[in-house]
């Protein structure tokens, strides 16, 4: 399925200028301590993706497509989060099953609950996506890891893992950002970092760069015979500061700087940089109609 192309030279020379090389990295128990303690964070992603998107067709179709299913498979779903996903794909799965996986209990039980009472069966396990050890050989048709793979220790053992239970002939999906990705909110963060003389470590790019779009296809060659990358975009645009403020601060800790805690910034500080990035945004609106951020996403198929 043909993406909608949101990419401009304006906005590809603002990436090489704004994003730094070097990237945020959390540790899974952050993860599962801190982002994935309760459902409040994807929550948030995925209704401000699904309320302020301009691409007509949904990631979630994207995905649905990658997969190509018959409705019969046996589909395993790394770091399953709260169901989001799940529950969009269930219907192309009528006869076949679900398996969801996560490292957090909360965003596991949430996932459960949503699919509760489904004809599809479902089974959900609490591990780390590198611990498939529960899982049989060849037990699966479809894997899939979306927007999750950052945040595994070892990656080498989970795609070591992947191949070991995914049976022949079938599809692992990985689905990830390029490090430009949501550009624009990051350089009104950095610009108020910047005025705000902030430590010169919060002024790093995604987590997602651990693994993103431009180094994957290399680390998954290592493991699978055929790494295709299917590129996918999208640009939420914003009228009013306040949804995209949750967006900011909530779904994304402030483009990660208050992810961890940090006895140098204090509650004053966060104010002062939601300020300061809430005037930025209301100047684009005002000038522009809009505030956009633009979304450089995609999976990575691997047979």
């Amino acid at each position: 399925m043909a993406s909608t192309d949101f990419r401009t030279p304006a906005l590809d020379a603002l990436a090489r200028k704004i994003i730094p090389a070097q990237h945020f990295e959390f540790s899974a128990a952050t993860a599962r301590d801190r982002f994935f303690n309760d459902t409040r964070m994807l929550d948030v992603k995925q209704r401000i993706h699904n309320a302020f998107r301009t691409n007509p067709t949904p990631m979630l179709d994207h995905m649905i497509d990658n997969l190509a299913l018959t409705g019969t498979e046996d589909l395993l779903d790394l770091g399953c989060g709260n169901g989001f996903v799940l529950e969009g794909l269930r219907p192309h799965l009528a006869e076949g099953t679900i398996t969801g996986l996560d490292i957090a209990p909360a965003v596991l039980e949430a996932a459960h609950k949503r699919l509760h009472g489904t004809a599809t069966a479902c089974t959900w396990i609490e591990s780390s996506a590198d611990d498939l050890s529960m899982l049989g050989d060849d037990a699966f048709d479809r894997v899939m890891a979306n927007y999750m793979i950052h945040y595994v220790p070892d990656l080498d053992r989970c795609f070591t893992e992947v191949r070991r239970v995914m049976r022949p002939g079938g599809i692992f999906q990985l689905t990830t950002d390029r490090t430009d990705s949501m550009l624009e909110m990051y350089q009104v963060h950095f610009a108020a970092l910047e005025a705000m003389s902030a430590p010169d470590d919060l002024f790093k790019a995604t987590p997602k760069g651990r693994l993103s779009l431009a180094n994957g296809a290399g680390v998954l060659g290592a493991h699978f015979e055929q790494v295709q990358t299917v590129a996918w975009q999208d640009q939420l645009r914003f009228t009013d500061p306040e949804p995209f403020m949750l967006f900011y601060e909530v779904g994304h800790n402030h483009c990660c700087a208050s992810s961890e805690p940090d006895e140098r910034l204090s509650e004053d500080f966060f104010r002062e940089l939601r300020d300061r990035v809430r005037t930025q945004v209301a100047q684009a609106i005002e000038d522009n109609g809009y505030f956009a951020v633009t979304k450089y996403t995609g999976s990575f198929l691997c047979r």
